[in-house]
């Protein structure tokens, strides 16, 4: 797959079907997670693969009371995602929590069929300046693979059960930095179209001056293949 394919069109998946994802594969995931870079190569990650089915039917319970919890956040005007950035599209950014509820909700409902949650651990992390490079590789690796996922923090409100759950030896420094639900999605890949523009949302030596060039549409796929495409549609 073409690099900036996968930059493009690999989204958060929430819809994702119960068939089981083959070990190999998730080998091939993890590997392209572990090429990550990481401050001093210190490699301070661990990956706990979670694929027994009673072990997600316990981390379903969990999920949805942590759900729970972080909805009465947004009820009560907190949580990171209530306002939008400054200049953005308010009614914008509402129907865009409004399908990512609904999409969150289908994952809850759903949780017992996701056929593989990966925990991502890591020790003295800097505000995950060396895990998150990892996750994202992991999300690009499984692109590549036709495996879909979302990376989600709310079990982070049950962080000590889940750590008992998985056995994890806190007293080495090890937190959970998100959690991977993992499987094949029933949604389709696409370039994300409802995004600012760069020219809107980046400057050049100073806060307001100007980047330089206006980039009003995605510069991927190039307009001579998106142009050939819609003729071959036609």
């Amino acid at each position: 797959m073409d690099i900036h394919e996968a930059l493009y069109t690999t989204r958060m998946m929430r819809r994702l079907r119960p068939d089981p994802i083959p070990l190999e594969t998730q080998a091939r995931i993890l590997d392209a997670a572990v090429r990550a870079p990481n401050g001093g190569n210190t490699q301070r990650w661990h990956f706990v693969a979670v694929d027994d089915p009673a072990l997600i039917r316990q981390f379903s319970h969990l999920f949805r009371q942590a759900r729970d919890l972080e909805y009465a956040k947004f009820g009560n005007g907190a949580g990171p995602m209530v306002a939008t950035a400054p200049g953005a599209d308010v009614a914008a950014h509402a129907e865009t929590m409004r399908r990512m509820k609904g999409s969150g909700n289908y994952l809850a409902d759903h949780f017992e069929e996701v056929p593989l949650l990966l925990f991502v651990y890591a020790i003295d992390d800097l505000g995950g300046a060396n895990i998150y490079p990892a996750i994202w590789s992991a999300l690009l690796a499984a692109r590549a693979e036709g495996v879909g996922g979302v990376m989600t923090m709310v079990l982070r409100n049950f962080e000590n059960r889940v750590n008992e759950i998985l056995s994890v030896p806190v007293g080495e420094g090890w937190k959970m930095s998100a959690m991977l639900a993992l499987g094949y999605p029933l949604g389709k890949w696409g370039v994300a179209a409802d995004r600012r523009p760069v020219h809107e949302v980046s400057s050049r030596n100073h806060w307001d001056d100007p980047f330089g060039v206006e980039v009003p549409q995605p510069l991927w796929p190039p307009r001579d293949e998106t142009a050939a495409s819609l003729a071959a549609a036609s």
